[in-house]
């Protein structure tokens, strides 16, 4: 039913359903941080895409944090170009020598093919280049708009339906834009891929909304072309030429590309972000115009590229026999310099050129003015130092800043999304998930927040949103009776109770495969996750023992509903029992038979009386017999 992991992982239990909601098939895709398997949602009667965590990575807690946050982030976007995200939990591993829980995220499936498939498997015109990132733009402008950035934008990541649309998915390192002050060197580990990386994600400083179109920039100049505007033979040789070097145009490799591209391009991967397109929005109208063949206006005019800032570190292993590039770029991720030894030497002499000038003696007036510059310096120092003592000390006793509060929104009875909607959109982070039983609020909704709704709340404090499990006890329906026993396991599961083992019972109105009971029995209130028993029709019915009854009751007995057998009655004569009695039946006791069978019963009946003899009389004389000669004639 389900693909292996890697083997002597962990992996995935597949064996019983997901939440008892979801089927796992095939696997269809595997990424740096998990695999990818084809379900169905049984509830809903859908297919989707269920991501489960790498079981090499199950055991980190900093990916598990990772993933679970992607589940979070992109939970409350809905938009026809971003990949729908339905339902997240974890499920134990199938390994006896772990008890790692591996989370998931059930998704929408999209049937297609990404970018990837087609750049590498067919040309792309330049209209439908267009078209392919400007449906990747318009999902970057509702992300971004959610505070959510992507960070992670490039053609493996893209879905293109059957019909053309554009799907973004795979949010695996976003993070809400409130959050993303930390930079991307935390797990000393540059995030992303470095074909498509911006310069500020090389160098490891914060990102925000404009990293994402620089990438999406990457994007659509290989789409154009048929490949990155960089490529190097490791990724910090590209990296580095992201941070300084420039592309070539696009034109120069396909030359059907117009000049009103190539100008789109040019300010799209600016290195500088504060000379790039500021908001997807405003890239996308640049794109639309020099696709319609419009003038190259300031929107889509390139700035002319300043230097870059001075890099952040970030953490970069070179190896002895880099290439020369290779070791420069470690030298800017590290914060050094580009110069060379020479360089630096140069540099060197003429910063002691500046600081002594000539050696030569002083004269008295030169010395004179020199103790007095020093004089002027040093009373200077000391009032800055003063000057910076009071400001330090009133800094430190002075009471800290109120924290900046908001009131927590009421969401109680909404969907998991707007309450999350809400909570950010009063200046919250995104809330932690819990679940609990409620007698009051159906499943999937919000029972409360942790703080409560209505408080009063510094901004940077946590808030738990508490969604409903549904109640803690269930009455078991009496609609179960005539469902198939997997209609019933269903209607089980969706009610939060277990389907159990399977029995089976006659009856003679229920056709065979139908439910006909529970246990515990329908109609019962049991607790919610409780096992229930299925008793199931065999669509038959057992035949009574009639032998020895009158026959009106055994006729009657096979006519009653619970057994709806017909009837024939024979009758023999006999002695040996009751007239009236049943003394034979043609279906022998205990026997299964399906209703309306017919049961030939024999029944005794009283003998015919033997007849009365007649009294036996002596003949009348013959008269021609002897005797009848009248006496005298003899």
């Amino acid at each position: 039913m389900s693909a292996e992991f890697l083997r002597g992982q962990p992996t995935l239990n597949t064996d019983n359903v997901l939440n008892g909601r979801y089927e796992v098939g095939e696997l269809i895709g595997r990424g740096g941080m998990a695999d990818v398997y084809l379900g169905r949602d049984i509830r809903l009667g859908r297919t989707v895409a269920i991501k489960v965590l790498r079981p090499d990575l199950a055991r980190d807690p900093l990916f598990q944090s990772r993933f679970r946050r992607e589940a979070r982030a992109v939970a409350g976007l809905n938009h026809p170009s971003v990949v729908s995200v339905y339902d997240t939990g974890d499920q134990e591993s199938t390994s006896p020598r772990d008890d790692v829980r591996l989370p998931y995220i059930v998704m929408e499936y999209v049937p297609g093919r990404t970018l990837r498939d087609l750049i590498k498997a067919e040309g792309l015109s330049i209209g439908e280049a267009i078209d392919y990132s400007l449906g990747v733009l318009a999902a970057l402008d509702y992300s971004h708009r959610s505070g959510i950035v992507h960070r992670d934008i490039k053609p493996a990541n893209v879905m293109v339906t059957a019909d053309g649309g554009v799907k973004v998915m795979d949010f695996g390192i976003a993070r809400a834009m409130a959050d993303s002050a930390a930079t991307m060197t935390q797990t000393q580990a540059v995030v992303g891929t470095a074909q498509y990386l911006s310069p500020e994600q090389a160098r490891g400083e914060t990102v925000d909304a404009r990293s994402d179109l620089y990438s999406a920039a990457c994007l659509l100049f290989e789409l154009l072309t048929g490949r990155p505007p960089f490529i190097g033979d490791s990724p910090v040789s590209v990296a580095y030429q992201h941070v300084r070097e420039q592309p070539v145009t696009a034109s120069s490799l396909n030359p059907e590309v117009p000049a009103a591209l190539d100008d789109v391009l040019k300010r799209g991967l600016a290195k500088d972000r504060d000379h790039r397109y500021q908001t997807a929005r405003e890239f996308r109208e640049a794109l639309l115009s020099a696709r319609d063949g419009g003038p190259v206006t300031a929107a889509t005019q390139a700035i002319p590229v300043r230097g870059p800032a001075a890099p952040a570190t970030a953490a970069v292993t070179v190896s002895a026999d880099d290439e020369p590039r290779t070791r420069a770029m470690a030298k800017v991720l590290a914060g050094g310099s580009l110069l060379t030894e020479d360089d630096h030497s140069r540099e060197d002499e003429d910063s002691t050129v500046l600081a002594i000038g000539s050696t030569g003696d002083r004269d008295p007036q030169q010395k004179a003015r020199r103790r007095a510059w020093i004089t002027v310096f040093s009373i200077l120092l000391v009032l800055v130092l003063a000057v910076g003592g009071f400001v330090g000390w009133n800094i430190l006793t002075a009471e800290p800043p109120a924290p900046v509060t908001a009131t927590v929104p009421e969401v109680e009875g909404k969907s998991q999304t707007e309450a999350m909607n809400e909570i950010i959109g009063a200046g919250f982070q995104p809330p932690r998930i819990s679940e609990e039983y409620s007698d009051s609020v159906a499943e999937d909704l919000a029972v409360r927040t942790s703080p409560a709704g209505g408080a009063d709340v510094a901004k940077d404090e946590g808030i738990t949103l508490y969604v409903s499990q549904g109640p803690s006890a269930v009455t078991i329906p009496q609609d179960l009776v005539g469902m198939t026993e997997s209609g019933a396991r269903d209607e089980l599961r969706g009610l939060g109770l277990k389907g159990g083992a399977t029995t089976e019972a006659n009856s003679s109105t229920m056709e065979r495969g139908r439910v006909i009971a529970t246990d515990p029995a329908i109609g019962e209130t049991v607790p919610t996750r409780s096992e229930v028993v299925i008793v199931v029709s065999t669509g038959l019915v057992t035949v009574p023992n009639l032998v020895d009854s009158p026959v009106d009751l055994a006729q009657a007995t096979l006519a009653d509903p619970s057994l709806l057998l017909t009837s024939k009655v024979t009758y023999v004569e006999t002695s040996d029992a009751a007239p009236g009695t049943v003394i034979l039946q043609s279906l022998p006791f205990g026997t299964n038979v399906a209703p309306g069978s017919t049961v030939i019963l024999t029944v005794a009946k009283a003998p015919a009386p033997e007849p009365t003899p007649q009294p036996t009389s002596s003949p009348s004389p013959s008269p021609s017999s002897p005797s009848a000669t009248p006496p005298g004639r003899r």
